[in-house]
């Protein structure tokens, strides 16, 4: 599709004789939230590392806004707007949740450390904007009047949310999402699913790998269904779960609606 952020196009992977991701192609634009699904094994993951740099690509092109992403480093992949986060929460212990917000800005940091370390005006200023910019994104995933405690305090769903912040504030044009609704309570889960509703509503596009499809389904704008590393379907939430092909290597021949009622 013309005007997207992300392309990928013929993307591949394989581990010796298994095909993990096998000539995937899809568009994602600027604030939209797309579904990545697939039964277990299916490629969800691979293709998340495949395009954070994590894993090298066999073949294929990524591009972000024309550029080329496939053979970069992690850090230069997130240098040019694309963060993710990752199924575990991984916060840096004994930490407060505005000192792993700096860490997470890293890639916009642009004072030199000489400048640092002899305390350069430019780089006090920008230390000062990075913390004002870890309140506004503290405040925005519901964490703000816990901003000087240790993250060590925080409850798992309070966790999740600081890992989605911790991306943010990496000002990504593309964030990553790898089943953060996991381990969430009912009303942790809505909470997020405005967080990221309000992250779309910035123009920033998000990739969502979930399988609660109570989560998923509502939220996304399009969803990609991957089974045996390839995909086997793409479209609008409602088309995706009348799909016969999706049913059967998804959920089986019960399917997705029906289980989507009995959860």
């Amino acid at each position: 599709m013309d005007g997207a952020l992300l392309t990928a196009r013929s993307l591949g992977k394989r581990f010796g004789g298994l095909i993990a991701v096998d000539d995937l192609s899809f568009d994602l634009h600027e604030g939209e939230i797309l579904g990545l699904i697939g039964p277990n094994g299916a490629g969800k993951s691979t293709t998340f590392n495949l395009l954070a740099g994590a894993l090298a690509a066999d073949g294929g092109a990524v591009e972000l806004d024309g550029a080329n992403l496939l053979g970069l480093k992690p850090h230069q992949i997130a240098a040019k707007g694309v963060m993710r986060t990752f199924q575990h929460n991984s916060p840096f212990s004994g930490m407060t949740l505005t000192d792993n917000l700096l860490v997470g800005a890293h890639t916009r940091f642009q004072s030199s450390w000489m400048s640092v370390l002899f305390g350069g005006s430019a780089a006090r200023d920008r230390e000062r904007e990075l913390r004002d910019h870890a309140h506004e994104l503290l405040e925005f995933v519901g964490l703000a009047e816990w901003q000087e405690t240790e993250v060590d305090n925080l409850s798992f769903g309070q966790g999740r949310l600081l890992e989605v912040a911790r991306a943010l504030a990496g000002e990504p044009r593309l964030i990553m999402l790898d089943e953060p609704a996991a381990g969430l309570t009912l009303s942790e889960a809505e909470r997020l699913s405005e967080i990221i509703r309000g992250i779309s509503a910035r123009g920033i596009a998000v990739l969502l790998i979930e399988h609660d499809m109570r989560f998923l389904l509502p939220l996304a704008h399009r969803v990609v269904v991957l089974n045996f590393g390839a995909k086997i379907a793409e479209g609008q939430p409602d088309q995706i779960t009348r799909d016969p092909a999706v049913m059967q290597a998804y959920l089986g021949d019960a399917g997705m609606s029906r289980r989507a009622e009995r959860r």
